[in-house]
């Protein structure tokens, strides 16, 4: 099936941002989903269901919608690497990071994830090139997830922290997923590349949890049962359909921006649903935030030298 080009390197189609937005909120409500199973079940566990879960789902809509599987070594290669870059390599190194340093560090560390998807593809595709606009977004957005998560979780920064390293180490699996994903799922449907990925992971973390934790001694309660539905269905099957779909429309550099955008909303949710506090600096962050994303649009154009007489 034939994909669209990406566009220009400063460019986001008004449907990318759209996508971008919905994906932004569903893995922001990941965070939420996430405290609620961790209540009931370990970490392992949680990841297990969440990634077998998801591709269940995706082969069910597959078969339903009778959609184009490819077949050979070359597709099942791609789904192991994705995989592994996007799913297995990031959640055990966040999870890791995050027993040992605070979970604001942890969020800005993640946000990184920008910067590193931006240098990336702009090392491996012609047409995302690193313009002054992208550099100053990325960065403003950066500063912005500074501000809004608060900038005393930066005093604890360390780059000899094993910890803080596996959080920068998973941004940049994440970064070097687009760009790998860019080339190596080149017009396959995005729910059948997002099943193809799931599966690969979940081949691998199932029988991980099994072996390290073990079946639950009894049934989860409800509202854990419901929080792995979520994290199945919707932070896993439906997002990373508008993963791929995001991938094709703006391109491998502008992906990694969705990161930027979950910070505020896991902020905003975390008020809403668990009474946390909204201060001041978290509505400057998100200020901050959406200038970055405007600048690198190129919706607020920035000033052209003039040339030399």
């Amino acid at each position: 099936m034939t994909r669209p080009s990406p566009p220009p390197a400063n460019r986001i189609p008004p449907l990318g941002w759209l996508l971008m937005a919905l994906l932004a909120l569903i893995w922001g409500g990941s965070f939420v989903a996430n405290r609620q199973a961790l209540t009931e079940l370990p970490v392992l566990s949680v990841v297990a269901v969440r990634v077998a879960g998801g591709a269940l789902a995706l082969w069910l809509w597959i078969a339903l919608r009778r959609l184009p599987v490819p077949a050979g070594g070359g597709w099942l290669i791609a789904c192991a690497v994705m995989g592994l870059l996007n799913n297995i390599l990031p959640f055990t190194l966040i999870v890791w990071g995050q027993t040992q340093i605070a979970s604001g560090l942890a969020g800005i560390l993640n946000a990184s994830t920008a910067v590193f998807a931006v240098v990336v593809a702009a090392a491996v595709f012609p047409d995302e090139r690193l313009t002054l606009p992208r550099l100053l977004g990325v960065g403003l957005g950066l500063a912005g997830v500074v501000v809004a998560i608060g900038p005393d979780a930066l005093r604890g920064f360390d780059l000899r922290s094993a910890a803080q390293l596996a959080c920068l180490a998973a941004a940049m699996s994440y970064a070097l997923a687009g760009a790998y994903g860019r080339r190596a799922l080149k017009g396959i449907r995005p729910e059948v590349s997002a099943a193809g990925m799931l599966t690969a992971a979940a081949v691998a973390l199932v029988p991980a949890a099994l072996a390290h934790d073990g079946l639950p001694a009894a049934v989860p309660g409800l509202p854990t049962l419901a929080a792995l539905a979520y994290l199945a269905l919707a932070a896993s099957a439906l997002a990373y359909i508008l993963f791929y779909a995001v991938l094709t429309l703006a391109g491998a550099g502008n992906l990694g921006l969705v990161t930027l955008l979950v910070a505020p909303v896991a902020i905003v949710l975390g008020a809403l649903i668990f009474g946390e506090r909204l201060t001041a600096g978290a509505l400057a962050g998100f200020g901050l935030i959406a200038l970055g994303l405007l600048v690198l649009d190129g919706r607020i154009p920035l000033p052209r030298r003039r040339p030399s007489p």
